[in-house]
């Protein structure tokens, strides 16, 4: 399970939530035929995001990549296409990589998708910089739309705890209900193990 984001080319992305989505779906078929960890093969605005944002939050693959001695929680997967680069973080690093992201969009002027809300914002840039929602200025962010899940007063808790503290529950309940003997604990289900 990760948080994913993505930014994309606007010159070539449609400007209509239907169209994009459509879009979208194509974009991550990842038919192009090259391999999806070298920027080399994006645009310039798109590269130039991509390398400011390896600074914060490095890469896992790919030319750039740390070594595998180096990978801790920041690095980050990115699934880089001609006009789209998608991203999948950790769930503890949810806010900070939506912020570092966004902004950078707006930096380098390419659009910004959140890709982990079934409603979320698709953004452009406009004529004086800023990045722009294509259809209503009132969608929540996936991580607003996490937050306002929990009761009143839990707010204040990551997004990782809130995830966390909702799907571990529900694993634990389908494992003791899939598991009569209740001899295998959750995560052995999970991942497979006897």
């Amino acid at each position: 399970m990760s948080y994913d984001l993505m930014v994309f080319r606007p010159d070539i992305a449609p400007r209509t939530r239907v169209e994009f989505i459509n879009w979208y779906q194509i974009q991550v078929q990842w038919s192009e035929g090259h391999s999806y960890s070298d920027p080399a093969v994006t645009s310039d605005n798109l590269k130039n995001w991509f390398f400011e944002m390896i600074e914060s939050f490095p890469a896992l693959n790919g030319p750039y990549a740390k070594d595998e001695d180096d990978v801790d929680d920041y690095t980050t997967d990115y699934c880089i296409g001609n006009d789209v680069i998608y991203v999948t973080f950790a769930w503890s690093l949810a806010e900070s990589a939506y912020e570092k992201m966004k902004t950078l969009a707006e930096k380098h002027q390419v659009g910004f998708f959140d890709v982990s809300s079934n409603e979320g914002d698709i953004l452009f840039p406009d004529n004086n910089g800023n990045i722009i929602s294509i259809d209503s200025q009132n969608n929540l962010s996936s991580i607003q739309q996490i937050k306002n899940s929990v009761e009143q007063g839990q707010q204040e808790k990551s997004v990782q705890d809130i995830v966390y503290g909702k799907v571990l529950p529900q694993i634990m309940e389908q494992s003791v209900k899939n598991d009569t003997k209740k001899t295998r604990s959750w995560w052995k289900n999970i991942f497979g193990l006897k």
